[in-house]
């Protein structure tokens, strides 16, 4: 129905790259460029910069992308409000997570909210607390699933899930039950500088820094699945969600050490912009919460 040309524009000013933007389209690089030449002859402006095999959006390809994303936003928000009159559950729904939440608490759900409502077509964009807020700031998605919060004013956050922080690990050097002071002597491994965990976990430790003067941090990993990897072939202990190692504790492949009077909980939270409302959001928000997930 829209204009094809404005969203091979919107394709190619997101990658800033015409061979990628056609390969996304399923049409030919020469037509991408056509495409883009009749817009710019239309409007008798230039939208792209190009340096050799780079391009950049010229001032005025920003102000029509600024314009197309508001365009195909008016028109999802159409088809959503159309659809929601003929009592049909269709349209696409946007949303990003955090790493865990998208590695081991979302797969769990799509398959039978997929199955309940096949003509809704949903997304999954995959990055931190902070960008997945981001997103939602502008508008590149509808729902935000976090780890954490920044407490932004433009942003309603509600608890979704209770998770738990456990020390795992593979080798049996180590007792099932050891004091604060004992954790001192294992070798860890840990999540990169800036991760959300990391803040949990030295919340509850009541330590500002976990730090290798103090601690035997044997190596920072940015992904959970690196960090279980490096533990089935090391004597290391790892600080991991619960729900990212239950396969893992189910078959005896790792276990749990606990730690004298330390407890690591935390939630996931639902994110969304305030004062918007989407039904699609909150059918998915209600079919996610009533999975069990454990």
């Amino acid at each position: 129905m829209f204009d094809f040309r404005l969203k091979v524009f919107r394709t190619v000013a997101r990658r800033l790259n015409f061979t990628k933007a056609a390969q996304e389209l399923y049409i030919t690089q020469p037509a991408v460029t056509k495409h883009i030449k009749e817009i710019e002859k239309h409007f008798e402006v230039k939208l792209f910069d190009r340096n050799g095999t780079r391009i950049k959006l010229t001032e005025a390809g920003a102000v029509l992308l600024k314009h197309t994303e508001q365009v195909f936003e008016l028109h999802r928000k159409a088809e959503i409000e159309l659809n929601n009159l003929k009592n049909l559950q269709a349209g696409s729904l946007r949303i990003g997570a955090s790493t865990t939440i998208a590695n081991y608490i979302i797969p769990l759900v799509l398959p039978g909210f997929k199955k309940a409502y096949p003509d809704i077509k949903v997304t999954l964009k995959i990055d931190n607390t902070e960008r997945v807020e981001q997103m939602l700031l502008n508008k590149e998605i509808d729902l935000g699933i976090t780890e954490g919060y920044t407490k932004s004013s433009a942003l309603e956050y509600d608890e979704f899930l209770e998770d738990e922080i456990v020390l795992v690990t593979a080798s049996r050097e180590f007792g099932e039950h050891i004091t604060k002071a004992a954790l001192k002597s294992i070798p860890l491994l840990l999540r990169e500088h800036g991760s959300g965990t990391l803040d949990v976990i030295n919340h509850a430790l009541g330590e500002k820094e976990l730090k290798t003067n103090v601690y035997k941090i044997t190596m920072r990993l940015s992904s959970t699945e690196s960090i279980k990897l490096y533990l089935l072939n090391s004597e290391c202990a790892a600080f991991l969600s619960i729900y990212s190692v239950l396969n893992e504790l189910k078959h005896n492949t790792f276990r749990v050490i606990d730690i004298e009077k330390v407890f690591m909980q935390r939630y996931f939270y639902w994110v969304k912009l305030q004062g918007e409302h989407n039904s699609l959001v909150d059918l998915f928000m209600k079919h996610a919460s009533s999975y069990n997930y454990r």
